[in-house]
């Protein structure tokens, strides 16, 4: 055992212990992973998720774990046993740099393969009674239609249920945290159960055995989410230390554990929440003194808010690539609203349904306010993706601006980087043409040197389909590059796939022109008309060219034909000695 301590006392183990895990991760990364085709499957559901096209069904197998998709709508309950055939195919990656990699995303559940089925059937509704358990907490927070979203959140972290809109709101306010599972509510659960079994055992060792194997049922229970299981761990880690007086210090405990959950799955860096929980955690664990040196409760909000947002700028400008100044204010409203009043009202609300309006009440508030502040946009900075030398410069200068006395001059040069950072792309030398992969359709974006202009000639559109490309892809990967605006909107004709995003595009990222083809407005350019008149914006249509500085863009179709294809907009131009024509679907009658 002293052995034991003096390891776990030393430095020399926690950078062993760090090389050993970065080699690893290393190794893995470069490891090409073996993915066998498959046509049947048979395994366990572990999670359940419905969208606009497929039911996912997240599946278990002896060997595996897979997305499996379907269209069949059959009663499925988590635990049942089935049988599907179909095809195995490997989850797409992004296609466009910077943006959510959704392969990425699903190795970090440690799923390598997506399922497509033709068939399914329920071969074993026998279940365990962890899924028994399961199901009936979902059928009970069910039964309360209108608040059954935000039970599924604060109880089992199943957040699926909340609209995108808000979602989003909660993402652009930069509150999302705190709908996930972690260290506040394992504090609150862990207090509560101290409080209770402290009344029936006299032995402090039975009671926080009694937590811990409530929080390992309840770790279970909620499918090993990994902001939960950083909070449930540490949790345990503070017990052994105490209980055998090891004396390891906490940052030291959450590195240790950082970097053995990576061990066990190098694709957890991959994961958002992951990240967050990590590094803001290891933060105000390294400047706890600095926190409780405040005196009252608002000082102490105040600093932790402070210190949360400053240490999370790094990993929301590469996953978000924006950061919202207002986001210390929010969590001054926001963090004892949820953690004093919603989140103990849930609970209670699960237990006593009777409660439920009471708790519809607070949802409706929490809400109404997240969507009102998500309007307050000019406090929103988009930055463009940073490489690992840059985050390094931004963590050296958050640290400086929060340990040093005086911070003042710290937190200028942190303020100088951003505003830098926010014009990077005024010191870009070179054109550059992207072909952004929309699926079916054209979008194509030209960026002159020095952010003289950004054109943009079609947004692509998918038929028949909720997945807005330009939320996904357009606009993050603009964001991405630094781009905040588009002077120049260029529509080759009205197709959807052309420009079914366009009115996507206007309504939530900054648009100065429009230019159409020739030829009468169809319906879906009359209702773009309606947007760009409400919004103020100039537009065009059957222009001759195009002038941008020293740069011309000629349109050499002007005549009007009966359809809507040869009416296509045919761009000319030349940049730096590169020819280009951009066609849209012109036929073979217009390019001769």
């Amino acid at each position: 055992m002293k052995k034991l301590k003096i390891a776990l006392q030393s430095n020399i183990g926690i950078i062993s212990l760090i090389i050993i895990s970065i080699t690893y991760c290393l190794v893995y990364y470069n490891k090409k992973i073996e993915v066998k085709e498959e046509y049947k499957i048979i395994g366990i559901i572990e999670k359940i998720e419905k969208t606009d096209n497929y039911i996912n069904l997240y599946i278990k197998t002896k060997k595996n774990k897979y997305l499996l998709k379907t269209k069949e709508n059959l009663e499925y309950k988590l635990g049942y046993k089935v049988e599907s055939y179909g095809k195995t195919t490997i989850p797409q990656k992004n296609t466009l740099p910077n943006i959510f990699n959704y392969q990425n995303y699903l190795k970090s559940k440690k799923i390598f393969q997506i399922f497509y089925a033709e068939k399914i059937k329920i071969i074993d509704k026998k279940i365990n009674i962890i899924y028994l358990i399961k199901n009936k907490l979902y059928d009970k927070m069910d039964s309360n239609k209108n608040t059954n979203k935000y039970l599924r959140t604060f109880i089992l972290g199943d957040n699926s249920l909340i609209e995108d809109n808000i979602l989003e709101s909660y993402s652009n306010n930069g509150i999302s945290h705190l709908f996930s599972l972690s260290g506040m509510h394992i504090s609150i659960f862990s207090s509560i159960l101290f409080f209770i079994l402290n009344k029936i055992f006299k032995k402090e060792n039975i009671i926080y055995l009694l937590i811990i194997f409530f929080l390992l049922f309840y770790l279970i229970l909620t499918g090993f989410l990994v902001s939960l299981i950083r909070a449930v761990l540490m949790y345990i880690f503070g017990f052994i230390n105490k209980k055998y007086k090891l004396n390891i210090k906490t940052y030291k405990q959450i590195l240790i554990l950082f970097f053995i959950l990576l061990i066990y799955n190098p694709y957890y860096i991959y994961n958002q929440g992951f990240l967050f929980s990590f590094i803001i955690s290891f933060f105000l664990i390294i400047f706890s003194k600095k926190i409780n040196n405040k005196k009252t409760y608002i000082k102490k909000l105040i600093t932790t808010s402070y210190i949360s947002f400053l240490v999370s700028i790094p990993i929301l400008i590469n996953n978000f690539h924006s950061i919202n100044l207002l986001t210390p204010l929010y969590n001054l409203i926001f963090v004892p609203l949820i953690s004093i009043i919603i989140f103990p009202l849930s609970l209670l609300t699960f237990i006593i349904p009777q409660l439920n309006p009471i708790f519809e009440l607070s949802i409706n508030v929490l809400q109404s306010l997240s969507l009102i502040l998500n309007k307050i946009s000019i406090f929103e900075i988009k930055l463009s993706h940073i490489n690992l030398i840059i985050i390094v410069i931004y963590y050296i200068l958050i640290i400086l601006t929060i340990n040093k006395k005086r911070n003042i001059i710290y937190l200028i040069i942190l303020i100088i980087l951003i505003i830098i950072h926010y014009n990077i792309s005024v010191i870009n030398f070179n054109t550059r043409i992207t072909f952004l992969d929309v699926g079916q359709g054209d979008s194509t974006l030209i960026n002159l040197p020095h952010n003289q202009s950004n054109i943009l000639i079609d947004t692509g559109g998918i038929i028949n389909s909720n997945y807005s490309i330009t939320k996904n892809k357009i606009v993050p990967y603009l964001k991405s590059i630094g781009i905040h605006k588009i002077e120049y909107l260029i529509l080759t004709h009205g197709d959807y796939d052309h420009m079914g995003e366009s009115m996507n595009l206007v309504n939530n990222f900054k648009v100065e022109k429009v230019i159409f083809n020739c030829g009468p407005y169809n319906d879906l350019e009359k209702e773009l008309i309606k947007i760009l008149d409400k919004k103020k914006i100039k537009y065009y249509s059957c222009i001759r060219e195009l002038n941008i500085d020293k740069n011309k863009l000629y349109f050499l179709q002007t005549k009007e034909y009966d359809n809507e294809n040869d009416n296509s907009n045919v761009i000319y131009t030349e940049l730096n000695g590169y020819k280009f024509m951009f066609m849209g679907d012109a036929s073979s009658i217009t390019e001769k």
